[in-house]
């Protein structure tokens, strides 16, 4: 399963509904669809204002692949890449108690999903895998 848009905020809800269809049909209960697809909507807004700028015609690639246990979500942009590992989670009661807005996009994907990835590919791309295990009533076929 594999859709394309543009770097458009208000494409951000047509990720969402693919992702949640997709998420329903591998076996998840509503609350982990909208846990993926709550993480994966912040993946492309992080791609969106970091990596492209705001930039409205560049492309971001989403593409559904299961490999036997578990569901990922691969976005592939060809925007500026980051180094994952510099961004810590924060202390929340620090970050709350100064009414800070934005900056939890890595911490709310990792506390979202089993496992995030992220690399540069040798094509000038950036990948962010997305992973969550599959339920166990769904055959590992």
């Amino acid at each position: 399963m594999q859709l394309k848009i543009k770097s458009q905020t208000e494409k951000l809800s047509t990720v969402r509904e693919f992702v949640s269809e997709a998420a329903r049909q591998f076996g998840f209960d509503e609350e982990s669809v909208g846990k993926v697809a709550l993480a994966v909507d912040e993946a492309c807004t992080n791609v969106i204002k970091h990596s492209y700028e705001f930039a409205p015609h560049k492309e971001i690639n989403i593409k559904i692949v299961t490999n036997g246990d578990a569901f990922e979500v691969i976005i592939t942009h060809q925007g500026k890449s980051f180094d994952p590992q510099a961004i810590k989670s924060p202390d929340m009661r620090e970050y709350l108690s100064h009414f800070r807005r934005g900056g939890l996009g890595m911490h709310l994907m990792r506390s979202l999903m089993d496992k995030v990835e992220y690399r540069t590919l040798s094509d000038k791309k950036s990948e962010v895998r997305l992973i969550k295990h599959l339920p166990a009533n769904v055959s590992r076929s």
